[in-house]
């Protein structure tokens, strides 16, 4: 198991990875103890890149752990690509779940891989940004990134 705390344009993020998977990557209130290994360097180091506008894609193994409903979402959030956006009924509509908008958005803010699986990109139908579990200035800084906005 390895983890890797590291300073980011969006602040301290945390990358844990267990059985050869990264299986959480997200802002950290406060620096840990590292347990680094050459996974967590790898993502670290293509997160970075990804500040840096210079990738759009991850190569690493991720493992994300959630009910039947959240990984569907999360499946499906991975179809959105690098400076595009959905809505969360997009999201709902692509699960063949379109009354379940409010359980979708409860899924998005429960998604432990930031950036990877896309959760910034999800917005509002009327195109507003909607709310993000890490606030709304890193959801924007995200976008920014990608030229979203």
């Amino acid at each position: 198991m390895g983890v890797l705390f590291f300073e980011s344009e969006i602040g301290l993020l945390k990358i844990a990875e267990n059985d050869g998977f990264v299986t959480e990557i997200n802002i950290a209130k406060e620096k840990g103890e590292d347990s680094i290994t050459p996974l967590v360097l790898k993502a670290r180091d293509e997160l970075l890149e990804y500040f840096e506008g210079k990738r759009k894609e991850f190569t690493f193994p991720v493992k994300y752990e959630g009910t039947a409903f959240q990984n569907a979402v999360w499946r499906e959030l991975l179809k959105i690509p690098y400076g595009k956006t959905a809505s969360y009924f997009d999201i709902a509509k692509g699960i063949n779940n379109e009354k379940a908008l409010r359980a979708v958005g409860m899924a998005v803010g429960k998604n432990k891989l930031l950036i990877v699986v896309p959760c910034h990109r999800v917005i509002n139908k009327n195109g507003s940004l909607g709310g993000f579990a890490c606030g709304l200035e890193v959801k924007k800084k995200l976008l920014k990134i990608e030229n979203i906005i």
